[in-house]
């Protein structure tokens, strides 16, 4: 048996900020800030944010005008200008410079007010217990090694009553050989046991590959720590729906949903 190199020591952090700053300039589908139309139609009350592909239930954020929220992991000019179009006082924050100043952008373009700040989603230090009604918190947990801290941050800024609208991958899609081969012949080899990681998953190669591309590192964390994660910190489960990519991003989503969202509730 071949035995693996120790993983050189990489602040994933720092190198999943570098990344998506990298996917701004690449003008990635996730860094593309809405247009003015969108946000004039959001001032007159017609507005729309994402979870996943399709339109999360009405009733899990039906009014948003005066409430205060929390956009976590969330930057982009996508998700932030809109609520706050709508009424709502939103802070956004990410660990993406680049995607921060896209909502910038938007909110200057637009005359909106955001309060933008950079950070780690597992850190909220900075914001006081039951500060915000609602946190929203569309796909990005898979960029941490550890989602309990996020989940525990969360309930801890909202208040009695307050919502967490979160979405995620079912880890299914991280366990399969990634070979284009396969792809093309339609193949699905199970080769990475979950929790799946790009700093131990991956061979020495490609892991030391994709750091040196500096493409983004992720996790496929496991629903017990997606849900159960929830539940554990004291959030009630009062929404779960599944979906797809909506491109067929991935050859599994013939078979099975890849995306998960829920709706939590601080009681």
């Amino acid at each position: 048996m071949t035995q693996r190199k120790p993983i050189t020591p990489v602040n994933i952090q720092q190198h999943n900020s570098q990344a998506w700053n990298k996917a701004v300039d690449q003008q990635c589908q996730w860094t593309q800030p809405v247009s003015s139309e969108i946000i004039a139609a959001a001032k007159q009350g017609k507005w729309q944010v994402s979870l996943t592909h399709k339109p999360f239930p009405t009733h899990w954020l039906a009014e948003v005008k005066g409430l205060d929220i929390l956009c976590l992991a969330s930057g982009g000019g996508q998700q932030a200008p809109v609520l706050a179009a709508a009424g709502a006082n939103v802070t956004v924050f990410d660990n993406s410079a680049k995607q921060l100043a896209q909502d910038q952008m938007v909110a200057d373009r637009d005359g909106l007010s955001l309060k933008i700040i950079q950070g780690d989603m597992r850190d909220l230090s900075q914001f006081a217990d039951a500060s915000f009604d609602v946190v929203f918190h569309p796909i990005s947990n898979l960029y941490v090694p550890n989602i309990r801290g996020v989940w525990q941050e969360a309930h801890r800024v909202l208040r009695s009553g307050g919502k967490l609208l979160s979405s995620f991958y079912n880890a299914t899609v991280f366990i399969f050989d990634k070979d284009p081969e396969l792809q093309e012949q339609g193949l699905l080899r199970p080769k990475y046991p979950l929790p799946y990681s790009c700093l131990s998953s991956l061979s020495d190669e490609e892991r030391d590959a994709k750091i040196k591309a500096g493409e983004p590192l992720y996790f496929g964390h496991s629903l017990t720590d997606q849900i159960g994660g929830q539940t554990d910190v004291g959030f009630l489960i009062a929404g779960f729906y599944e979906d797809n990519f909506g491109a067929k991003r991935f050859l599994i989503e013939e078979f099975l949903p890849t995306y998960i969202a829920t709706y939590a509730i601080k009681p």
